[in-house]
């Protein structure tokens, strides 16, 4: 060890680390989902950042997210493996005790995830100890040629270097394939193809071909499965098979009940186009989505049971722990909030509830989309908080009346002449009445125009708007969009973070005539 390089010794850190968490990985296979410390670890990480961290985090990374706390976590395993192997000494092990330390949290982590028991915590175990054994093996010296002296260092850190480099290889391939077959394990891919979703009672209303206004690049009314947005706080997808699912009804409530998936065949199925919003959704954002959803009411589901008049919250739970507080009114009136099972004609994905979720128009997801949905608890707002509420966020979450232009892009450039622009619009439970838009020239300001809008299906989507525009001045121009909803309410031009109940402001882009 004496004589090493720094950087060579803390290459060895790096490799011992991918060892210790590939082999984990692969040892967890056996145990199921609830035994992965890589995903127990960012969990726990999820669930202590502060709400406005995560609030920067959704609005910095969107979607990737999940991907940027991963690879977060793994650079910060390999930057703790790095330092203290590099400080390690045969008096003073720092690296060894650094990883032992590192496997003691991930330890309490997976015992931390709902599920987990004592034997979960095996496969760290392992992978702790093959990682401690790894950076002993790789600073043992046996790399190096007994008669080499402390000023041939450099080639003993090549040749050891190398080691370490396959070693990282290993850890990698690894854990690769461990994540890879647990996937495969606790996949209900066959269980969601097997699925054939029900016959619909009550279709929704066909879908006019004008709800899209031509001319415009705008996106696709119903918004393709694929490229629905996604923002939950699940690091690792819940599985769940639809003979393991149940729903369960208690709290304030005349009886319990508990409905398993075969439970649901008795009440009327539903079929409804409602847009989602995310409360996170910045001014201009993207994070919002349209779909046909296929379900059950809520409401019937719950009158079964007996609501107790004086409950005005229901707190619902997801597989993996996440809760989301809803007024009793929103998931029992004539908005038909939904217990859905499909999502634009087939059963929902994975990543989007299968086999089960709460879809409720007018409210922002944070207080009402619950996926993985198992547990419906009737309660009061002044009992029980959610998962987003004890981080600051507001306890009801309407929609707020918003516009968003997708065409132009912005700093984008615009050739002289005819030009067509557009966007969306959207007021969830209450719907748009007009779009107006403003076309500032270089140096000056536009007057509001009405914008041309596509025909309205429902209060509950959004509304798509296009404006025709003539190009004549030269230069950098400013365009702005404001909408009114069906109240008369006009958007306001105040602007507004999304904590703690949603972002406000008008959506404003400058773009240059060539």
């Amino acid at each position: 060890m004496a004589g090493l390089p720094h950087s060579t010794r803390a290459w060895c850190g790096v490799a011992a680390a991918a060892v210790a968490v590939g082999v984990t990985e692969l040892a967890a296979v056996p145990f199921g989902p609830q035994a992965d410390a890589r995903t127990a670890v960012g969990s726990a990480v999820i669930d202590a950042t502060p709400g406005a961290v995560k609030e920067w985090a959704i609005t910095t990374f969107g979607m990737a997210d999940k991907l940027v706390l991963t690879l977060a976590v793994l650079g910060v395993i390999a930057a703790l493996a790095a330092v203290s192997a590099a400080l390690q000494t045969r008096r003073f092990p720092v690296g060894s005790v650094v990883i032992v330390a590192a496997g003691i949290v991930g330890s309490a982590a997976v015992l931390s995830r709902a599920g987990a028991g004592a034997p979960d915590v095996i496969p760290t175990v392992v992978g702790t100890a093959c990682g401690v054994a790894a950076l002993h093996f790789l600073l043992s010296g046996r790399f190096t040629d007994a008669g080499e002296t402390a000023s041939t260092g450099v080639d003993r850190g090549r040749r050891l270097s190398l080691v370490a480099l396959g070693f990282v290889a290993a850890g990698g391939l690894t854990g690769a394939a461990g994540v890879a077959l647990s996937r495969r394990a606790a996949s209900v891919t066959g269980d969601r193809t097997a699925f054939a979703l029900p016959r619909v009672d009550v279709s929704a209303p066909p879908i006019p071909r004008a709800v899209q206004p031509e001319g415009a690049g705008l996106p696709s009314f119903i918004t393709p499965t694929a490229d629905f947005y996604r923002i939950d706080t699940a690091l690792s997808v819940p599985q769940v098979a639809r003979d393991e699912w149940q729903l369960r009804i208690h709290g304030m409530v005349d009886r319990e009940i508990t409905y398993r998936f075969a439970d649901l065949e008795r009440f009327e199925t539903l079929e409804k186009v409602v847009t989602l919003t995310c409360v996170s959704n910045p001014v201009g954002g993207d994070l919002i989505s349209t779909a046909t959803w296929t379900g059950f009411r809520v409401r019937d589901l719950l009158a079964a049971a007996g609501i107790h008049p004086d409950a005005d919250m229901v707190l619902s739970t997801s597989r993996d722990g996440f809760t989301a507080g809803t007024p009793v009114e929103a998931l029992t009136d004539e908005r038909d909030a939904l217990l859905a099972i499909g999502m634009n004609g087939e059963p929902l994905p994975t990543e989007h509830g299968y086999p089960a979720r709460l879809v409720v128009p007018g409210l922002y997801g944070y207080v009402s989309a619950t996926k993985w949905v198992v547990d419906l608890e009737l309660t009061r707002f002044d009992r029980a908080q959610a998962y987003w509420t004890k981080l600051g966020w507001s306890e009801r979450g309407p929609i707020k009346t918003e516009s968003r232009i997708d065409v132009p892009r912005a700093g984008g450039d615009v050739a002289p002449g005819p030009v067509t622009f557009g966007g969306v619009a959207w007021a969830q439970n209450r719907g748009v009445r007009a779009v107006e838009v403003r076309i500032d020239p270089p140096g000056g300001q536009g007057d509001w125009q009405p914008a041309r809008l596509g025909a309205s299906y429902s209060n509950d989507t959004w509304r798509l708007w296009s404006v025709d525009w003539e190009a004549r001045e030269t230069g950098l121009h400013t365009i702005t969009v404001r909408a009114t909803d069906n109240t008369g309410a006009v958007q306001t031009e105040a602007r507004a973070d999304p904590v703690p109940d949603g972002a406000t402001g008008w959506h404003s882009i400058v773009f240059n005539v060539t």
